[in-house]
């Protein structure tokens, strides 16, 4: 089985064995928001998007994926998700190496970029996908969309 051949199935089995750690993470992180919400009053309705479910928290930031689980900004838009659930495809090949070879360093890639250029109101001199793991995630998420929705 490689990345570009999982089947749902796969995905969920690999969700919770191989990629347990951080899938586990995400399931903690979703349930404390949704608790959060519950006594705040604010409504953080679970979406799906492919395999995963998600949040929408906050504005302007993007995205942060934990598994089979992630969290977006109110723009909900169709690239983070695919991103995102690409990251979830991820997650299941990698297992618990995905934290020190993806999660970490996009993690840190976006914050550097964050700080050095955007809070400072210069374009980055890349694209955001021109880094490996980030290229893979965009179109790995959105061939598996577009498959899903074809019923493939």
């Amino acid at each position: 089985m490689s990345m570009q051949n999982i089947d749902k199935k796969s995905f969920y089995m690999l969700s919770w064995t191989w990629g347990f750690i951080l899938s586990f993470i995400g399931l903690l992180v979703v349930s404390g928001i949704k608790l959060y919400g519950l006594i705040t009053k604010k409504h953080y309705q679970l979406k799906h998007h492919g395999w995963c479910y998600y949040l929408n928290v906050g504005s302007s930031w993007g995205g942060l994926e934990f598994g089979m689980f992630f969290l977006t900004d109110e723009n909900d838009s169709l690239h983070t998700k695919d991103h995102e659930f690409g990251h979830g495809i991820q997650n299941c090949f990698w297992g618990p190496l995905f934290l020190f070879v993806i999660f970490i360093p996009s993690a840190i890639r976006y914050w550097y970029r964050e700080f050095r250029y955007n809070r400072k109101g210069v374009n980055p001199p890349t694209a955001y996908d021109d880094i490996w793991f980030e290229q893979q995630a965009s179109e790995i998420g959105k061939l598996y969309r577009k498959n899903i929705e074809a019923g493939n």
